[in-house]
């Protein structure tokens, strides 16, 4: 899929699957194979308790900085480059920079709350349509609730319900799901745990479930 961002625009790519499943490594691997110019968009947070209307502008905020372009002109330059990237750098910020908040932990603390950064986001997708079919965007999607104090993710660890949300993206993106099979789990933590057994794995995978990320860093501690 990823193929055609050379050649052609207005393309959304989502890419979804449970933490732990290495969706963010899947897509650098990705995207470096295909020698594509990307703009790999940063967000750096400083409250986990900002609202979805401050996120939103803290977003734009962001990139219009780091392009060095006023907001108005945001969606000129990023259809310069061959995809605009929405992944560790603006998900996971607070593994690069112990300082910052990463917006993977605001969604956890907001829950079905953050909704409304999503609908924030269409909006604009829907009055800059034709801005938008000059871009290409790929992004990844991990969103976290806690139901009984348990933490799921909502686009693969609620059974129907999951799979009805996934449809439901799939009528707007091209959705890419990531996930593996026992065997392609442990072959997986193999290559990255060095005298790691099939014996070794297995409880972890009963413990974890095919988390590939997960068991590792169980295994190295």
């Amino acid at each position: 899929m990823f193929e055609t961002l050379k050649l052609s625009k207005g393309i959304i790519v989502h890419v979804v699957g449970a933490p732990g499943t290495g969706k963010s490594a899947n897509i650098y691997s990705a995207l470096n194979k295909m020698d594509l110019n990307v703009y790999d968009v940063k967000l750096n947070l400083e409250d986990v308790n900002l609202s979805s209307k401050e996120i939103f502008n803290k977003l734009f905020k962001s990139v219009s900085d780091d392009l060095s372009v006023k907001e108005e002109k945001i969606y000129e330059e990023l259809s310069q480059y061959d995809t605009v990237l929405f992944a560790d750098s603006f998900h996971d910020s607070h593994f690069l920079n112990k300082n910052n908040v990463g917006f993977s932990q605001w969604t956890d603390n907001k829950g079905f709350h953050a909704f409304y950064f999503y609908l924030l986001c269409i909006i604009e997708y829907l009055k800059h349509r034709g801005e938008f079919k000059k871009i290409n965007i790929v992004l990844q999607t991990a969103w976290r609730i806690y139901i009984n104090g348990k933490k799921y993710d909502i686009f693969t660890d609620l059974g129907l319900f999951s799979r009805i949300i996934i449809n439901l993206l799939k009528i707007f993106f091209d959705v890419v799901e990531i996930s593996y099979s026992e065997k392609e789990t442990i072959d997986i933590v193999k290559i990255h745990i060095e005298n790691a057994d099939e014996n070794t794995i297995k409880p972890f995978i009963q413990k974890y479930g095919r988390k590939p990320r997960f068991i590792c860093d169980a295994l190295e501690n």
